[in-house]
């Protein structure tokens, strides 16, 4: 699997973010979005994710599902981390499971996505927070919840917002070892960041100093 972007243009207000963007990331590939605030990193992984359009370019990807668009094959995570507090961790996880997973799924599929959101939880150390009101939750405990999601659902791009922002030494740590694990599944993963991602093999694409005003 590879995903490419060819001459991409974005605008945002009306004003040029970014012109003449490529990229191509493949399976087991982890890219490092970097650039000063306001050059486009975020701006960048929303196109991805199908959440702006660009005005020019193309985004593709090669060995991927046919008959789903790009953002259906990815994660998004972005700054905010969508938790619903009047829900408890573990309704919130599995709210997002069945969401992602899919409608019409037989009573088998559904034991199947329970048994992942429970999972999914042991790995991010929520487990013995699962009835807890997600309202209660740390920002860092939000994103540990958010991380959750990316290991419920199988989708093979990660495509990541400041990740590691919210999380202690400890956090990052094992966010890393969540990534290391999905790159060596064949995943890839895109990351704006301002700070290591402990991936020592991740490659760079630096954006520019244009602000947005």
């Amino acid at each position: 699997m590879r995903l490419n972007g060819i001459d991409l243009r974005c605008e945002r207000g009306g004003r040029e973010v970014f012109a003449g963007l490529s990229f191509s990331v493949g399976a087991g590939e982890a890219l490092a979005v970097t650039g000063p605030n306001g050059s486009g990193k975020s701006s960048l992984l929303r196109l991805i994710a199908g959440l702006l359009r660009p005005v020019s370019g193309t985004l593709s990807i090669e060995g991927g599902d046919p008959e789903r668009t790009i953002p259906e094959q990815a994660h998004y995570l972005g700054h905010i981390d969508p938790v619903k507090p009047s829900l408890t961790v573990g309704e919130n996880l599995a709210m997002w499971t069945s969401f992602l997973s899919g409608d019409g799924k037989t009573s088998a599929q559904n034991r199947a996505d329970a048994l992942k959101t429970s999972a999914a939880l042991s790995r991010t150390g929520l487990d013995d927070l699962a009835d807890l009101p997600a309202g209660y939750l740390s920002a860092g405990q939000r994103r540990r919840l958010s991380i959750a999601r990316l290991l419920a659902v199988t989708r093979p791009v990660w495509l990541l917002d400041e990740p590691t922002a919210p999380l202690d030494a400890r956090g990052q740590e094992d966010f890393a070892a969540v990534m290391r694990e999905h790159l060596g599944g064949g995943g890839l993963i895109m990351a704006a960041t301002h700070a290591p991602l402990g991936l020592e093999d991740a490659d760079e694409l630096r954006l520019g100093a244009r602000e947005i005003r």
